[in-house]
Formats: C-alpha cells, structure tokens, sequence
C-alpha cells in the first residue's frame, strides 16, 4: 500500500511540474519542443527514469494532464438538461466548455502540438471528445420528443458536427486570431441554437 501511495505521489509531481512548466511558457516560445524530460523530472524531484515509469513521453504526460479539462467539460455538458430554458442551457454549457479551456488553455495548447506528433495521443484525443456525443445527442432527440425541436438529422451525427465545431473554435482562441473569447463564444451558442432548434430563441 505504502509503495502504491508512493508511485501516485511521484506521478502527481511530475504532472504538477508539466502543468507549471507550461504555464511558464509562452505561446511564442513554443510548447512541448522546448521542454525537456529532465527538467520537468527535476523539478519533480524524481529521476528521469521516475518519468519513463508512468509515461512514454512528454506527449502521454500532456494527455494524461488533459483529463482534468474533460472532467470540467464533462460536468459543463450536464447543464444542458438544466431548468432553465434551452438557451439559457446551451449558453452555460459553451460557457462552462470555454471557462474550462480557460484555465488549462496551456495544456491545451501543448496537447495540439501531442496529438499532431503521437497518434496514441491523437486517438484518446478522440476518445475523449467522443464520449460527450451520446449526452449531447439525447438532448436533441429529448428536445425533438418533446416537440420543442424540429425533427432532423441523426442527432448523433448533429452533435459530433457540433462538438468538431468547439474543438475548432477552442483551437482558434489557442492560436490566436482577429475574434475574441466573447465573440466566438456568441458565434458558437448562436449555431447550436440555429441547429437544434432553427432559431435563437426556442
């Protein structure tokens, strides 16, 4: 038991050294190139082969810091079922999925650079925004039974369609680009509601 506490310990400080070591970084200076196992292992205070333990690479250790926005955005998609209405849920389902980029828009930035390196990395990359789709497509079809939306497309392939487009969009913001988080945020709440319902004000 003492080992395994141990081991957990380890792992949480060379993923706590990542995350600080990426906040550092600047969009400019690049993400994940410009580090090195060896200091993110220092700064831990374990050995480099203490790394190579619990992941393969910088890009597993991105991902593996990566679970903790989809666990924000998970619980952000829980408010489309919400009281209010269908546009005050929406609104705060993109805001929450957007507050959540917010504060770990530095591993997201770093994770673009992982998936386009590691096709494991690219794959639970996948995986992951996967799983959002069955909640966000019994939505729809929740909306449609109930005749607050018009019928329409499989509603799985309308929220697959929906969720590429706030991958997109979070992309933009990390890159950089003439729109600000507001505008695009409005821009992406507007065309779920045009999608879903056919108007913005169901």
């Amino acid at each position: 038991m003492r080992t395994a506490q141990r081991g957990d310990a380890r792992r949480t400080a060379l993923l706590e050294s990542l995350d600080e070591i990426l906040r550092e970084h600047s969009p400019e200076e690049g993400t994940l190139d410009s580090i090195n196992i060896a200091e993110i292992s220092r700064r831990a205070g374990v050995t480099r082969s203490a790394f190579y333990f619990y992941f393969e690479n910088k890009q597993a250790a991105v991902a593996a810091l990566m679970e903790e926005m989809y666990d924000e955005a998970f619980v952000a998609t829980g408010e489309l079922s919400g009281d209010a209405t269908p546009q005050d849920n929406i609104a705060a389902t993109i805001n929450g999925l957007f507050d959540a980029w917010e504060s770990h828009q530095h591993v997201f930035r770093a994770m673009l650079d992982a998936k386009a390196t590691s096709p494991a990395v690219r794959e639970l990359w996948d995986s992951d925004r996967h799983s959002f789709v069955a909640p966000v497509a019994a939505m729809i079809v929740a909306e449609r039974s109930g005749g607050r939306a018009p019928d329409g497309v499989d509603a799985t392939s309308v929220a697959a369609v929906l969720l590429d487009l706030n991958d997109r969009m979070l992309e933009r913001l990390a890159l950089g680009g003439a729109l600000t988080r507001p505008q695009i945020q409005a821009a992406v709440v507007e065309i779920w509601l045009r999608t879903i319902y056919g108007r913005t004000t169901p």
